[in-house]
């Protein structure tokens, strides 16, 4: 599993011109599950966001986490982190997870942060949306539940 964390100052997700989500400090997370994902790398994932310290601390430095700060996720399913580029020009998405499987993390991990006492907004799983973030910092994330170094 994949996601795209960027603390921001504010963000909201539209659809058709009609506002979905919207939330002021805390991040914007583009997730992506793929094949073989597993509840282990659900679980790996919603920890990591849940417990990033990355928003400034009295001092300035980044020592604190979403609760510390009362900030929100707005949650974007974004499939296309499993776009696999080496080869020609069109990205191949043969390794994201099918949309049914994908639509329950999704909304799984949006529950799951929800019960950590995050606030979570969403994004409409599968449709076009228009996201606008103020990216503070600029502050941006990867985090793969499988990627060792």
């Amino acid at each position: 599993m994949r996601a795209v964390v960027q603390r921001c100052s504010r963000a909201e997700v539209r659809v058709a011109g009609h506002v979905l989500g919207r939330i002021a400090v805390g991040f914007v997370v583009l997730l992506g599950a793929g094949e073989g994902d597993s509840d282990d790398d659900l679980a790996y994932v919603v920890e990591k966001i849940a417990t990033l310290r990355v928003f400034a601390d009295a001092e300035g430095k980044m020592n604190l986490a979403l609760t510390d700060v009362g900030g929100a996720v707005l949650l974007i399913s974004q499939f296309t982190l499993y776009g696999d580029c080496r080869k020609g020009r069109r990205p191949s998405f043969v390794h994201a997870l099918e949309p049914g499987a994908a639509r329950a993390y999704y909304l799984r991990c949006a529950e799951a942060l929800t019960a950590r006492g995050i606030p979570v907004e969403t994004g409409e799983f599968g449709a076009m949306m228009d996201v606008d973030l103020v990216n503070d910092g600029p502050v941006t994330l990867l985090i793969d539940s499988r990627k060792t170094f």
